[in-house]
């Protein structure tokens, strides 16, 4: 049986890594999806040669792991922490606490809002596949479907929620992950949350701009 600080290192260094991973397929993917609003035929391409790839089922399978393997320890983490807050039980090693010290109350909102802004993003993940994944459109009809996605009030409405959740989540995430891992530290520590809000603020605002292009220029 592991030990159980051992067990909380090797979870967080998971939630860290399966993070890491799903946020460098969201810079892709914002990239990719860019294009519909700024260059339409090039979406059409771009979308077309991506779902032609014999390799897209592959990293689509990995990419479902990573999110379920994240979903799942961050999920233990967090009732763990619960656990120990009520003294059931010690605080496992790279189990630190979530809501910020610092005086900020944008990172304590995220911080507290973590489980409430992951579930919003697998709603707005199943809604989202359902429209645009498991009816995938025809080549050259990607960006008509897209519209169609967004063309009810509340679809556009959920779009923009999951992006503005999304920037929550990367906000307390960037700089939690390091925490767990034993990497954050005075001399690093304003380093980290600088590149961590920039990175909430760049992708939450590309995910909010392009739906709203999307709307705002058919």
């Amino acid at each position: 049986m592991v030990p159980r600080p051992l067990a909380g290192r090797l979870a967080s260094g998971w939630v860290a890594a399966t993070g890491l991973s799903l946020v460098l397929f969201l810079l892709a993917h914002l990239l990719g999806v860019a294009l519909a609003p700024l260059d339409p035929l090039r979406f059409e391409a771009y979308a077309a040669a991506l779902h032609a790839s014999p390799w897209l089922p592959l990293a689509e399978l990995a990419l479902v792991a990573a999110a379920l393997t994240h979903l799942v320890l961050a999920v233990a983490k967090v009732l763990a922490n619960r656990r120990a807050k009520l003294g059931a039980e010690p605080r496992p090693a790279g189990s630190a606490g979530l809501v910020s010290r610092r005086g900020e109350p944008l990172a304590a909102l995220a911080a507290r809002s973590a489980p409430l802004s992951g579930t919003l993003l697998l709603v707005f993940l199943a809604v989202h596949l359902a429209q645009l994944r498991w009816l995938r459109p025809a080549a050259g009809q990607e960006l008509a479907a897209l519209r169609a996605a967004l063309a009810s009030p509340a679809a556009l409405a959920l779009y923009l929620a999951a992006a503005l959740a999304l920037g929550l989540h990367l906000l307390h995430g960037a700089e939690a992950a390091h925490r767990s891992l034993g990497l954050l530290d005075p001399a690093n520590g304003a380093r980290i949350r600088r590149w961590g809000r920039a990175l909430a603020a760049g992708l939450a605002g590309g995910f909010v701009l392009v739906p709203l292009l999307l709307v705002l220029r058919p």
